[in-house]
């Protein structure tokens, strides 16, 4: 008998299959596929493991030896109001979210949405989380939006709402990876449109990796044109 070639299956598919496994299969973790502990696809050592930002800059999320604002952003103030990342980029992070942005590895983002959320609980809560939109052209290509996976159990699981509907990438851009850090702020100018409805006082962007801050920054800049007060970055991991 011959088959046809196989379909790719839409991710509103494959998450609630992906739920329905982790119930009834054992937790193993990610990083070194021992026994997970404490309800999650990681183990002790390696939860224990993980690079925890500490101190960082209140605006950017820098890592600091002190609490306080790097002098970039004591010289020119960013759009954010506050920038929390849960991590740094660095060993494990650097694998996990990797598979989770490229290789639709829904258990390595429900994991990183769970790590976001112990990390955020105690921040001053927005009226609702807002993902970092991908363009519909690379939605496309990619077939999976990393900010949103990673917004939809956060949001669940803090009990905030999530408004996926507030921000759209209106214009293509190239890779950010690609590029320094002023043709990173080019290159987005003008890339994200803001909703015509009624809007919160205060979001929270969520999104992956911070690297310079520049597309946080032009959503930001976006969303206060339109008429939000505050916003905040809550994202996984900080580029140091």
């Amino acid at each position: 008998m011959v088959y046809g070639p196989l379909l790719p299956v839409p991710i509103r598919v494959l998450r609630p299959l992906a739920g329905l496994f982790d119930r009834l299969l054992p937790l193993r973790c990610l990083v070194c596929a021992e026994a997970g502990a404490d309800g999650l696809d990681l183990c002790r050592d390696c939860r224990a493991a993980l690079p925890a930002t500490g101190h960082a800059c209140a605006s950017c999320a820098l890592p600091l030896p002190a609490p306080g604002r790097c002098g970039h952003c004591l010289r020119r103030p960013p759009p954010l109001h506050i920038a929390r990342a849960a991590f740094v980029y660095a060993a494990p992070l650097d694998r996990l979210l990797p598979r989770h942005k490229f290789r639709h590895d829904l258990a390595a983002g429900r994991l990183l949405a769970r790590l976001m959320a112990d990390a955020f609980v105690a921040c001053e809560r927005p009226q609702a989380l807002v993902p970092v939109p991908l363009h519909r052209g690379r939605l496309r290509q990619r077939g999976y939006d990393q900010a949103l996976e990673l917004a939809r159990p956060l949001a669940a699981r803090l009990r905030l709402p999530l408004r996926a509907d507030l921000l759209r990438r209106e214009r293509a851009t190239a890779a950010q990876s690609e590029l320094d850090a002023a043709a990173r702020r080019r290159n987005l100018r003008g890339a994200f449109r803001v909703a015509d409805r009624p809007l919160p006082d205060h979001v929270a962007l969520v999104d992956d990796v911070m690297t310079t801050g520049a597309t946080l920054h032009a959503a930001a800049t976006a969303l206060h044109r339109a008429g939000v007060a505050r916003v905040d970055a809550w994202v996984c991991a900080r580029v140091p």
